[in-house]
């Protein structure tokens, strides 16, 4: 029989992840590559990818598999930290109200302001002479 997994989705700013939950030692594979290899040595992406898992007393208990698209490499790593936290809430719902808490399972809806016309940026304007 095959192992059953987990499937979530999670997003920040323009950044997908797809992310499978399995039972395993807690390896994290990102597009086919080890955590470490995809983010590098940035300490807090791979903190931020920790936090669901201590949150439940998880580590080390699931191996994750994902597929990250779009935004920069901390947007992908709050991707995957809000993907891994709705398959957390899959495999036991009692997780919710300690992920809720820390905020884990809201969707953070801030992206960038759309630039206006006439103006330089979003809210920006060009320089003002007088005379």
């Amino acid at each position: 029989m095959a192992e059953k997994k987990i499937y979530a989705t999670g997003k920040r700013k323009t950044a997908v992840a797809r992310v499978w939950l399995s039972p395993g030692s807690g390896q994290v594979v990102v597009n086919n590559l080890s955590m470490m290899d995809y983010f590098g040595n940035l300490l807090d992406t791979h903190q931020k990818v920790e936090i669901p898992f201590r949150l439940t007393d998880t580590v080390e208990k699931y191996n994750v598999s994902a597929s990250l698209k779009g935004g920069g490499k901390s947007a992908q790593a709050e991707a995957l930290r809000h993907g891994i936290s709705k398959a957390l809430l899959e495999i036991d719902p009692e997780f919710r109200l300690s992920l809720k808490k820390a905020g884990l399972l809201t969707r953070d809806s801030r992206v960038k302001e759309r630039k206006k016309y006439g103006k330089k940026g979003a809210r920006a304007s060009f320089q003002f002479s007088k005379r």
